[in-house]
């Protein structure tokens, strides 16, 4: 049999660079792509395919995927739509030009190139789109109010995407991890010290017996978490199941937050929410 192809974004670190790796060991041909042609430089030392894709620019989206389809003679077997990033801050903190970059990223990006694929796979007469959601597309959170909003959002596009493609080809399936260890974090400080004017908000005291210690403070991880490679697994069942789930869980909050939102009243979801 030809060997498979899949596209995976957001590899740098995390969950993405995971991934690559993990798929590429299961004899998938991998196109692992980063932000920063740095870290792409880094994937080809490994032996990993590796080029440039930013979500925020689509210049360099329509040339990642172009690109590989150069390499693979035109066709596409799998996307997994990964990278991502977040803004921590309290909702009444977050200016528009906050919500409008995050958004760039965390959505517009994952349906531009998802739309670059679809008529890939419609021509070869199969294909899988995977878009790594998170337990934060199913319930909310504090301090997480803009990656939760891109991740609520991403759910309802994909959940009406896959039911459009029924009768096509084409499967569309959600990965929505819980507490993973990755970059996330420390990733975060940036757009944290450039969109949030924490020392104005009326919630100063809060940042700072809060939020500033868990973004400054290495407190090691959190109750919960899975290495990355949780979400590969679930990738590789995905990809590779031949009637694969429209849903994959990691980690047990995700599965408690799932039943959680099913069973209780709005008052006292917001209670457990609230208690962290």
């Amino acid at each position: 049999m030809a060997q498979k192809s899949v596209l995976i974004t957001g590899c740098s670190s995390g969950i993405g660079l995971d991934a690559a790796r993990g798929m590429a060991a299961r004899g998938w041909r991998v196109f692992a792509t980063c932000r920063q042609e740095t870290d792409c430089e880094k994937l080809r030392t490994e032996g990993l395919e590796s080029v440039r894709l930013d979500y925020g620019d689509e210049d360099s989206i329509a040339s990642a995927i172009d690109e590989c389809l150069s390499r693979t003679g035109g066709t596409l077997d799998a996307l997994f739509n990964n990278g991502a990033f977040a803004c921590p801050g309290a909702v009444e903190d977050l200016p528009r030009a906050a919500l409008r970059s995050i958004f760039e990223v965390n959505l517009f990006g994952y349906h531009d190139l998802t739309r670059r694929v679809i008529p890939v796979m419609r021509r070869q007469g199969h294909g899988r789109i995977v878009n790594c959601s998170s337990v934060l597309g199913l319930v909310g959170a504090p301090w997480r109010g803009a990656y939760v909003a891109t991740k609520f959002a991403m759910e309802g596009l994909t959940d009406v995407l896959r039911i459009e493609m029924r009768g096509t080809p084409i499967q569309i399936i959600l990965i929505e991890p819980g507490p993973v260890t990755s970059d996330l974090r420390r990733k975060a400080i940036p757009y944290f010290e450039r969109w949030i004017d924490w020392r104005n908000s009326p919630r100063r005291a809060q940042y700072e017996e809060s939020l500033l210690k868990r973004l400054y403070e290495d407190r090691g991880p959190d109750r919960f978490e899975l290495p990355a490679s949780a979400v590969t697994a679930k990738l590789a069942q995905a990809l590779e199941a031949r009637h694969p789930s429209a849903r994959y869980y990691v980690t047990t909050p995700t599965y408690i937050a799932n039943l959680l939102r099913r069973l209780l009243p709005t008052a006292a979801l917001d209670w457990v929410l609230t208690r962290g």
